[in-house]
Parts: structure tokens; sequence; C-alpha cells
């Protein structure tokens, strides 16, 4: 059996890469709480998994959705503050093929030997 056999993500997973402005952490306050809200919003309906800025050096973020429609990233872009003054330089979304999920328990709390087959 292979390790992935019967095991399909009935979800759609997507990392949206944001690239930031070299004076980001200068300019992002009048901005900052806007933002927030709508990553919150977007988390509250479900869609939002999780998201932060890269750390040292500041120069990104990451933000995960799952959801089925890739149009959800888009309208956050769209709607994203960050995006429409000029913090973000580029963006890109990429679908995810997501094989361990820590609120998945398929194979989770089996045995080594059951899982990795020794």
């Amino acid at each position: 059996m292979t390790p992935n056999a019967g095991w399909q993500d009935e979800n759609v997973h997507w990392i949206l890469f944001y690239e930031y402005v070299d004076d980001y952490l200068d300019r992002r306050d009048e901005f900052r709480e806007v933002h927030l809200s709508l990553a919150r919003s977007m988390q509250r309906m479900g869609f939002l998994v999780m998201a932060g800025a890269y750390a040292d050096p500041a120069d990104g973020a990451a933000l995960i959705f799952k959801t089925d429609d890739r149009a959800i990233v888009e309208q956050f872009v769209g709607d994203d503050p960050y995006v429409n003054n000029g913090l973000v330089t580029s963006w890109t979304i990429r679908q995810w093929s997501v094989v361990v999920d820590v609120n998945d328990s398929r194979g989770f709390g089996q045995s080594r030997s059951t899982v990795w087959g020794n």
C-alpha cells in the first residue's frame, strides 16, 4: 500500500505569499488594524487557517487558506489595505497539497510499527 493511498483531502489549501516594501515596518501602522480585521474575518468564516509576517528580516508574509475556491484568496488580496496602499510589492497564490495536518487524525495515534511498517 502506498503511503497516501485512499487519503483524499476534501479541502483545498492555498498559500498566499506576500513580498513587502523595504520600509514596511515604518508604514504598516496606518493600515494594520484594517488588515488584521480582514484576516480575522476570513478566519471566522473558516477560510484563513493561519497567517504571519516573516521575521528578521520582515520582508514578506505567508497566509494559509483552506477553501475549494481560489477566488476567496483573490478577494482577500483585493481587499487588503497592505496591497492597496503599496506595502506589498508582489504576491503569489499557490495551491498546496497538505499531507500532514495537526487536525487530521488519519494515521495518528497508531504505533510507529503500524504507520511506518517496522
